[in-house]
Order: structure tokens, then C-alpha cells, then sequence
């Protein structure tokens, strides 16, 4: 079968992947292209998202199969279609691939939203700190927070200098339309310097009872939090998005233990078949990694989604799941790599 039957039938032959067509690529920056996808009508309820989510994509590159999450930018009853935003990473494998080689009609293979990194239903104050690609997720709060509520917002955005604004247009429309409540302050690092704890502390000034949102670089996400740390704001109020990835500059794979005795787990992946031995209390996937192997994830912390594999044999614990597979999946037999822990002899095969 093509992949256009494929696509055009909906199959879900690939475990929890489906295949979409790319309806549309905008160019954003010199940097970063937005894809905005075909969702077919008999998956609208599988792919029906809450602003702040992301969808996982799973690419073939050089021959190693990638599994990235990507956000999306476009706002849940807003916006027509779904449009994620993806900036290159140096040495970005699947970054620099889905900006080189995805065209319009090409189909991706793809797995429902996921993610918590949602609006809150409060009358709060909203800020919203975003650097560079971080804005993606903001920019579909921020729409969603400006049709459904009257809250005030301000947005801070940092970027390297003024060619690297995504969304510039729609931002300084949308500014123009909410004067009355949206602030926005660009931050250009050529022009002012890096953000610090500092000028955090200054940009929050009284809104101390403010809902928080976090997503950007490292670096940037830690210089926030230090601010906001050091004016007390509960945690529960403070909101990141954090994803550490092989095309992140300096997310280190994890750090090799030693082999200890443990349990035998047979893992299925890219067509072949390898027994590795788990450590108590260590988990399949950094089990995998300790060993060399390359299986898909993200986040591990339960909530991308990204790390699944089938349960065929055996007996496995999660340790939490935070959203990243539903009740429906888990009946079927999946698990969340990232939190499994096993229990005896074990097999599980990641989607081909």
C-alpha cells in the first residue's frame, strides 16, 4: 500500500502512530519552518488537543529511526488545522530533517497529543516566558487566554536578535488587537545582553500572583526559575516545558552504571531482537540506552508519550504515568518505557 492509501485510509498499522499529510510548510525564520498537518475527520476525536500540548513525530534518518515532540502553535477551536513549529538544533538530526526534507503532500507518522502544560482555569493574571523556539507553546496559551478569558497577559520573549522572532507578524497583530491587556517585551540578545535572575524579578514586578509559563532553552528556563524562585511564587503556579532531546546541545545521554545482575528483558527494535539485562529498580529504557541501544524518547517524565513499546511477555511496573498513555493503550499492552520496571522475564517490542 502507498502512502497515500495509507494515509487516505487512516491506518493505525503502526501502533500508536498514524500517518498524516503535511497540508502546508510556512516559513518562519531563516530557521525554523512551521508544518501544518491534514487530520482527517475520523481521527478528530483521537487528535482533539487543549492549547500548550505537542504531538510526537517518528522519522527515518540516515537510517536511525527518531522519535521528537514537537509543539503545537496552533490554538484548539482557533485555528483550522494542526501547525507545529520546529527551529534547527545544531547537529539536529530529526530538526534539521524536518526543515530540509518534509514537502507539502508528504505523509508523517504521528501519535495523538499529549502533554500538561496547559491554561489553568483561574481569572489570574498570565506571564508567559519564552525563548526562542519556546514560543510555540506559548503563542497557543496566549491565543486560547485572549479568546476565552479576560485575564491580563504579559510576554516576555527572548531571542538571539530580531531575524529570529517567530511569529513576529501574528504577535504584534495580536498586540494590536489586546492592547487594553497584552504586554509583550521582546528581549534581542544582541541588542540588550542575556536575560538574568535579575531582570526577571524587574518583568514580574507586582504580578506575584500570576499563573507562570516556562518553555525555551536551558539556560533561559533556569535564569527564570531562579527569579521566580527568589520572589517565593508557589510551585504550583509556575508551569514548564521542558524537553531534552539528542538534538539538544548538551542533553547528555545518560550516564553508564555498571552491569549488575538483574533481570533478562528481551527488546525488539528496528526489526531485531536483543537481550539486555535490568538492574533492580532500573528502568527498560535507560537499560536500553546503558547498553547502546537507540530506542525513541523524550521527556521521561510519563508525559510525551514518546518511549512506548508493547508488553508481549512478562510483567512490568510503571512508575507513574503522567498523561503520556491513556487507559485505552495501556489495555492494549503498552507501557511507558521511561517508568517501567520489571518483574521477572520480559519482552517488549517498540511500534515499527
Amino acid at each position: 500500500m502507498s502512502a497515500e492509501e495509507t494515509a487516505a485510509q487512516g491506518s493505525e498499522a503502526n501502533g500508536p502512530y498514524y500517518s498524516l499529510r503535511v497540508a502546508e510548510i510556512i516559513e518562519e525564520t531563516a530557521d525554523a519552518k512551521s508544518i501544518v498537518l491534514d487530520v482527517p475527520a475520523e481521527f478528530a476525536e483521537r487528535f482533539a488537543y487543549e492549547s500548550g500540548q505537542f504531538l510526537s513525530f517518528r522519522v527515518e534518518v540516515a537510517g536511525h529511526r527518531l522519535v521528537r515532540c514537537y509543539s503545537l502553535a496552533s490554538a484548539p477551536r482557533l485555528d483550522s488545522a494542526h501547525k507545529v513549529t520546529i527551529k534547527r538544533v545544531v547537529d539536529g538530526r530529526a530538526s534539521n530533517w524536518m526543515n530540509d526534507e518534509v514537502s507539502v503532500g508528504d505523509v508523517l507518522e504521528v501519535m495523538p497529543p499529549s502533554g500538561i502544560f496547559l491554561l489553568q482555569d483561574r481569572d489570574t493574571p498570565l506571564v508567559l516566558f519564552s525563548g526562542g523556539s519556546g514560543i510555540t507553546p506559548c503563542i497557543s496559551i496566549l491565543k486560547t487566554a485572549l479568546e476565552t478569558t479576560s485575564r491580563p497577559i504579559k510576554l516576555l520573549y527572548a531571542n538571539r536578535d530580531d531575524r529570529s522572532i517567530i511569529f513576529k507578524d501574528e504577535l504584534n497583530a495580536m498586540l494590536s488587537a489586546n492592547s487594553d491587556r497584552l504586554e509583550i517585551v521582546h528581549r534581542l540578545d544582541d541588542v540588550h545582553g542575556f536575560c538574568d535572575a535579575a531582570l526577571i524579578v524587574q518583568q514580574v514586578g507586582p504580578r506575584k500572583d500570576a499563573d507562570f509559563y516556562i518553555c525555551g532553552p536551558g539556560p533561559f528556563m533556569d535564569v527564570v526559575e531562579s527569579g521566580l524562585g527568589s520572589l517565593s511564587i508557589p510551585s504550583d503556579r509556575i508551569h514548564i516545558e521542558r524537553f531534552e532531546s539528542p538534538d539538544t546541545p548538551g542533553a547528555e545521554d545518560s550516564a553508564p552504571i555498571e552491569e549488575a545482575e538483574g533481570q533478562i528483558v528481551t527488546i525488539s527494535l528496528d526489526g531485531q531482537d536483543t537481550e539486555i539485562v535490568v538492574g533492580e529498580g532500573e528502568t527498560i529504557l535507560a537499560a536500553a540506552r546503558r547498553v547502546g541501544l537507540e530506542p525513541p524518547f523524550a521527556c521521561e517524565e510519563a508525559y510525551c508519550g514518546c518511549c512506548m513499546a508493547k508488553l508481549v511477555e512478562g510483567e512490568v511496573e510503571m512508575l507513574m504515568n503522567d498523561g503520556g498513555i491513556d487507559q485505552r493503550q495501556i489495555d492494549e499492552g503498552w507501557i511507558l518505557t521511561c517508568q517501567g520496571v520489571v518483574k521477572g522475564k520480559v519482552r517488549v517490542e517498540y511500534p515499527d
